[in-house]
């Protein structure tokens, strides 16, 4: 069995279920408009599909087993759909039931197949919701993580597992400026969906959402996207919604000693159980296009500390030069402000973090008529007490960012080692 750099199994065969291809090949290809009523598949599908097609599935697909899970280290696609859940069920085998069905549900989705295999009969629901019939696989990716109060929840033990809940895996503290709403916090349980179809991720989700009804609901979501030509095409940092470019300074998947050093939890870290997963930190995070709008170019890259088209350090020219932060002008001024941005953010750059974030935009703030938009901020690291809470802390006390942003959500998840093939989530946990 071979892996690649992102610890994703190469030699894994798809299970044998119902594939996107196989659907239009029997109902032949190059028809439009395929009704597979009979199938119990459910829904129209279209068929647009080709042999060239079928190729490009298979290039765009990410295997779901793996020494690590797919979406940390794997490459990010163009979109996101993360969702937070809520357990509802107390019991443990119920729980354990759905991470099961989860599974077995997640690997057929990125694998392009369908959910629930061969199923005929016309008078059951289909298992799979069909939206995503015929669809590339689209590079799609499912990471789960769970988080503290999965463990324990106004004093209660819950599932027997209070005794494995890491010392890193805490609520996170309150940080200056923060203006956090409830309805975008905290969660027993996330997803991370990617993939560069809007439809392959909602497809997912929903999926995910129907099978765990009546043992977890979902708590709140959030949809978030970046440039679609950065991902694949270019090996160019996305910029943000204010128009800079955002994760410059990033650790890099290609350097293995770099991620499990600072990213991927290690044997002895703590409960073993988590060996090979990783913490997530998530902040939904509000710009104030409107006020950003109205300042001076000038203005914008001091509070960056960064020139807006290159991305390079205010006095550079190239996006990834050092960014010198002893240098002063001729009046003895920090080329780069005391409060810029990405001073703050680097300290003395002993808190590495891999970020991973997405822009937003959820329409129109109701309670001001300003755009709702900004930037879903989630970050993979081995330690959030070393790492992302002393940077937090530091950028909430004198980031100049802070005039023009303001903190809706936070959440903190460990999210789960990678699943063997015949494994399932959470079975290192449960086990």
């Amino acid at each position: 069995m071979k892996s690649n750099e992102t610890g994703q199994d190469q030699n894994i065969e798809p299970e044998k279920t119902y594939s996107r291809r196989t659907i239009l090949k029997s109902a032949g290809i190059g028809s439009l408009g395929v009704i597979i009523g009979a199938s119990g598949l459910g829904g129209v599908i279209s068929a647009r599909e080709s042999a060239s097609n079928s190729a490009k599935a298979n290039k765009n697909t990410i295997p779901f087993y793996g020494k690590h899970q797919a979406g940390i280290a794997t490459t990010k696609p163009a979109l996101l759909y993360f969702a937070s859940f809520d357990v509802k069920t107390e019991s443990r085998a119920e729980l354990i039931e759905m991470l099961k069905d989860w599974t077995k549900a997640a690997a057929a989705m990125a694998s392009g197949e369908m959910i629930g295999g061969t199923q005929n009969s016309v008078y059951l629901p289909p298992e799979d919701t069909g939206e995503a019939a015929a669809l590339d696989t689209a590079n799609l990716t499912l990471t789960f993580g769970v988080g503290p109060t999965l463990f324990k929840k106004n004093g209660k033990n819950r599932f027997g597992i209070a005794h494995k809940l890491p010392q890193e895996l805490k609520k996170l503290p309150a940080f200056s400026l923060d203006a956090l709403d409830k309805d975008w916090c905290d969660g027993d349980l996330c997803v991370q969906v990617c993939s560069d179809d809007a439809q392959v991720n909602f497809h997912a989700i929903r999926n995910l959402v129907r099978i765990a009804r009546g043992k977890a609901i979902l708590k709140w979501s959030q949809e978030g996207f970046q440039g679609k030509n950065n991902p694949h095409t270019k090996n160019e940092t996305p910029r943000n919604l204010f128009g800079f470019k955002d994760e410059t300074v990033n650790l890099s998947p290609e350097k293995k000693m770099d991620f499990d050093k600072h990213v991927w939890v290690q044997s002895g870290d703590g409960p073993n159980w988590l060996t090979g997963g990783s913490y997530l930190v998530v902040r939904r995070i509000q710009m104030h296009i409107e006020v950003w709008d109205r300042t001076a170019l000038g203005e914008q890259e001091k509070t960056f500390g960064r020139h807006r088209i290159t991305g390079a350090p205010l006095g550079k020219e190239k996006e990834f030069s050092d960014l010198g932060l002893d240098r002063k002008d001729e009046a003895g001024n920090f080329v780069i402000p005391v409060n810029a941005h990405a001073r703050q953010a680097h300290g003395k750059g002993d808190q590495p973090l891999y970020r991973r974030s997405f822009s937003y935009s959820s329409g129109m703030a109701a309670n001001t008529g300003t755009l709702d938009a900004g930037l879903f901020f989630m970050c993979f690291q081995r330690f959030p007490s070393k790492q992302f809470i002393p940077v937090q802390k530091r950028l909430g006390q004198s980031d100049k960012l802070n005039e023009y942003i303001t903190h809706r959500g936070s959440a903190i998840f460990a999210c789960l080692p990678g699943i063997r093939k015949g494994g399932w989530i959470g079975e290192t946990l449960f086990s």
